[in-house]
């Protein structure tokens, strides 16, 4: 069976887990000599939560429900605890993948904060890049929710 809306999810998650390494990891963060200390502490945190944030979503999305042991000794778990338990699972993951993408959103309110640090010659980069990223990664969370909820909700009795 396919499951359109746990693949859209999942690829959030990927990209939550990964794409801050791939961003940061290098002269421009990390790595720059310009950087205090503290600043570097703060790009590690978020690093770090971006990779666990990932991978909560990803145990959340697909991980084995575990029901009561009343349920697991029957043969046959209620379709209706099921339901809700996928439901409440689903809700969480999706709470997981969103929290990285919102929480860099609100970066943009933040007082003398930019997209970008300058750089010679890439003063052309689109300052809302970021922003951009974060409403297409929400989007496919949206949807990839919208999708597993009607397949949960709507699943055949049989």
């Amino acid at each position: 069976m396919a499951f359109p809306g746990k693949f859209l999810i999942s690829l959030v998650a990927l990209a939550t887990s990964t794409g801050c390494y791939i961003a940061d990891w290098n002269e421009t963060h990390i790595y720059n000599p310009t950087w205090p200390p503290h600043a570097k502490f703060h790009n590690g945190q978020t690093m770090s939560m971006g990779a666990l944030l990932g991978i909560c979503t990803l145990w959340y999305l697909w991980a084995p429900i575990a029901m009561g042991a009343e349920t697991r000794a029957k043969d046959k778990i209620p379709l209706a605890a099921r339901r809700d338990a996928e439901l409440e699972r689903l809700r969480t993951a999706v709470l997981f993948g969103a929290l990285y993408w919102v929480t860099q959103a609100s970066a943009y309110v933040y007082p003398g904060t930019d997209a970008f640090d300058p750089i010679p010659g890439l003063d052309t980069r689109d300052r809302s890049a970021q922003l951009k990223l974060d409403v297409v990664l929400l989007s496919m969370l949206s949807l990839g929710w919208w999708l597993e909820w009607r397949r949960i909700k709507w699943r055949r009795t049989d």
